[in-house]
């Protein structure tokens, strides 16, 4: 309840106070304002998300940051917390003009948005380090002093009490109302967490009092949430009292995190009305889940559907090149495969005497069932690829279509995936991983024997070349590095994959686009996890690991 009060009044500050001036005018942008400043989320959301595209056209990158600030704090307001993190942290990205007051602005909301958000899930650590990147850009006194009762707040959950003591003596200066209620109650309660002999009532009551005057409904479930666990220990009627009054001010301004609270601090104190008030917590809570997890696929499907749209109209402008590429390379793959199918028929047909012709029309149809799994259905992916993908370009279509070529070629030859013994897997992966060596990049590895893929599904099989491909692949095209090296081990069930190279490595935050995406996706597949070390002096480390069966 208590993160979830100073999560409300924060980003209510922080948010709705400052309008930062935008570089370029935008009918989408105006329509989000009006629709937040009337409490319609929802719409402002997805009209944030239209303004958002239309700022990157024109490469207003404050436009495009205001715009995923503003829907990183209706994500949080609204439950969303991860999706509030990430479109804050995406919002980073556009706010680099750090010396520029617009800008600043933005980020003082922005990081206040993700401690907030990290303050409620508890992630404590985290939440702190972003409050204190909060102070390094707020311009406003008042702001500031809102920041260090966040910090208070967050240093007294983690039991650091002089420190918290430390930030709210400072806070202690706001004039705003609000705020100095919300000072009172922590310093108080931090000097009596400290020090038992203590006696916060007198500062408990001075706030209580604060926000009845101001009809700070969100502050008095605060303080009777407080009242209510001063006096748990040594008087549970007084306790209970509180715990009814936080209830009752809870359902009046509607605060159901605050509901769930109280209910749980009657339950504990009486006993007798157990299944009506238990009834209530369920239905409350149910509620409450419900609700976050509808906003959450909500707001997931909203920018969804806008990139959807975008990534269509983007198609529209470049698919004339990109279908003739791809169609002609399809053309000629179908007739390839046509009259490979036919050949492969014929030499059948001229091999097998009379008495075997149903034979000859199994093996007929088991063929033109391969040609179909394997070329058709490999024709039909890179055709969904070119017309629903915006950055599948000319190479990259180049590249399935001989990935879908070689398969062909395999059945040709009667290949066979799924009969490939350890030995088989063994040299394949050894092919592939120096299929990449050349004059400027050495490949070493070590541990591929035999053993390693014992007993391996070939599903698995193919999911662990494909991620193996996958990172050479990303090596070459963007780490500069000239030495590559993977280890393979099995340490019981469990297969384990060591890969490093000294090229740049992955600066900043890790951000999972196309091929760390795909790979990802793959471990998931077999159940396998995936860690990227980009936190060394030099180069990439990555280590893959995954159930043997």
């Amino acid at each position: 309840m208590k993160i979830f009060l100073i999560l409300i009044l924060c980003l209510s500050l922080f948010s709705c106070k400052k309008e930062n001036n935008l570089t370029h005018d935008n009918s989408f942008y105006k329509i989000a304002k009006r629709y937040r400043d009337s409490h319609a989320t929802d719409s402002a959301f997805y009209y944030y998300n239209l303004a958002k595209n239309d700022f990157l056209k024109i490469s207003d990158s404050l436009g495009v940051g205001n715009c995923l600030v503003n829907m990183g704090v209706i994500q949080t307001k609204k439950g969303d917390f991860f999706g509030g993190i990430e479109s804050s942290v995406e919002a980073n990205k556009f706010l680099k003009k750090q010396n520029d007051s617009a800008y600043r602005r933005a980020l003082s909301t922005n990081y206040n948005n993700i401690g907030l958000s990290f303050h409620f899930l508890k992630d404590f650590e985290k939440s702190s380090s972003y409050y204190i990147k909060t102070l390094k850009y707020i311009d406003s006194e008042e702001d500031r002093y809102l920041c260090y009762n966040n910090i208070g707040d967050l240093l007294i959950s983690q039991g650091n009490f002089n420190s918290a003591k430390h930030y709210l003596k400072k806070a202690e200066a706001t004039k705003d109302s609000s705020t100095l209620s919300k000072v009172i109650n922590n310093l108080a309660k931090a000097k009596y967490l400290s020090n038992k002999n203590y006696n916060p009532l007198p500062d408990f009551n001075r706030a209580l009092v604060i926000r009845q005057k101001i009809n700070d409904g969100e502050g008095l479930n605060s303080s009777y949430e407080t009242l209510s666990s001063y006096y748990l220990a040594n008087d549970k009627k007084l306790s209970l009292e509180y715990a009814k009054k936080m209830l009752k001010e809870a359902t009046r301004n509607n605060s159901p995190d605050d509901q769930i609270t109280a209910l749980k601090r009657i339950i504990s104190l009486e006993p007798e009305n157990y299944v009506l008030n238990f009834e209530k917590l369920d239905s409350i809570n149910e509620n409450v889940q419900t609700s976050r997890n509808k906003h959450k696929s909500q707001f997931a499907m909203v920018r969804y559907d806008v990139e959807k749209l975008k990534a269509e109209k983007a198609e529209k402008e470049v698919e004339g090149l990109q279908k003739n590429v791809g169609l002609t390379g399809l053309a000629v793959l179908v007739i390839v495969g046509f009259f490979w199918n036919e050949k492969r028929k014929k030499h059948i047909r001229q091999e097998k005497e009379k008495e075997k012709e149903l034979e000859v029309k199994n093996t007929e149809l088991r063929y033109s069932k391969k040609v179909h799994d394997v070329v058709a259905n490999g024709i039909y992916q890179v055709m969904t690829k070119i017309e629903n993908q915006e950055s599948f370009n000319k190479n990259e279509a180049l590249d399935e279509l001989e990935f879908v070529y070689e398969k062909s070629r395999d059945i040709s030859y009667e290949k066979e995936d799924s009969k490939n013994s350890e030995k088989e897997f063994k040299e394949k992966i050894s092919n592939l991983i120096a299929s990449f060596k050349n004059s400027s990049v050495e490949t070493y590895v070590a541990g591929n024997e035999s053993e390693i893929w014992r007993n391996l599904s070939s599903s698995t099989c193919e999911e662990i070349y494909q991620i193996i491909r996958e990172l050479l692949v990303n090596m070459k095209k963007h780490s500069k590095a000239d030495r590559v090296v993977f280890k393979f081990e099995r340490i019981n069930n469990c297969i384990k994959i060591h890969y490093k190279d000294n090229g740049i490595g992955i600066s900043g935050e890790l951000i999972y686009k196309n091929g760390l995406s795909s790979t990802v996706s793959r471990m998931e597949k077999i159940n396998g996890e995936i860690t990227f070390d980009i936190k060394t002096d030099k180069g990439l480390k990555i280590d893959i690991s995954f159930p043997a069966s």
